[in-house]
């Protein structure tokens, strides 16, 4: 077992291959057969594969950035300045390439979820309740690349910057996080409650 767990592209992969199998005796268990052709409608699967994705991005998005405010932001002060760059050289860099990507992913596959199942445009217009998830989730997503990132990259010394725009960088990167923080909780609402009885528009 530690040879799959030692390793996370090894864990991933075979976390993928479970899901194969589970798919396929799944499939043996309702039909009595190994063949999925005749049930399935493919473009209907391809749009539940794109969801799946969206899913697990925004998961790995969402997760990177609630431990940000629940537990990193609130914890570096009572880290000792000289544990501080085990954290700033080496944790945050690391958590904030999947944030930001885990946030390009969320957005790619949400539009063309969006797109797939005929209701981008009524979205973005705001005559389908999902919608309202949309546009926060289009604010969080510019907020993570065109100004969390940037000032981190500042703030962490990623970037040649003078020593007193590391300060508000800092400052500044921690607003717009704690400003996702709070549009989270209505675009999380406005996503599940579309397809689970939250909204009746």
């Amino acid at each position: 077992m530690s040879k799959i767990t030692d390793s996370l592209p090894i864990t991933i992969v075979c976390g993928i291959i479970l899901t194969i199998i589970m798919v396929f005796v799944g499939q043996h268990t309702i039909t009595g057969s190994l063949s999925m052709g005749p049930i399935v409608d493919v473009p209907l699967y391809v749009s539940f594969l794109d969801r799946w994705l969206h899913v697990i991005s925004g998961i790995m998005w969402i997760g990177l950035l609630w431990y940000f405010n629940f537990v990193q932001i609130p914890t570096m002060p009572k880290i000792p300045d000289e544990l501080k760059p085990g954290v700033s050289k080496h944790i945050a860099p690391e958590a904030l390439f999947w944030f930001r990507w885990a946030a390009m992913a969320t957005l790619i596959t949400g539009v063309l979820l969006a797109l797939f199942n005929g209701y981008l445009i009524d979205a973005l217009l705001l005559r389908h309740g999902i919608g309202y998830g949309m546009w926060f989730a289009m604010i969080m997503w510019f907020n993570v690349w065109f100004i969390i990132w940037p000032s981190q990259k500042i703030a962490l010394g990623l970037v040649t910057a003078d020593a007193a725009a590391k300060p508000k960088a800092a400052a500044r990167a921690k607003m717009f996080s704690r400003i996702n923080t709070l549009l989270s909780i209505p675009m999380l609402y406005a996503m599940v409650g579309q397809m689970h009885g939250g909204f009746d528009f």
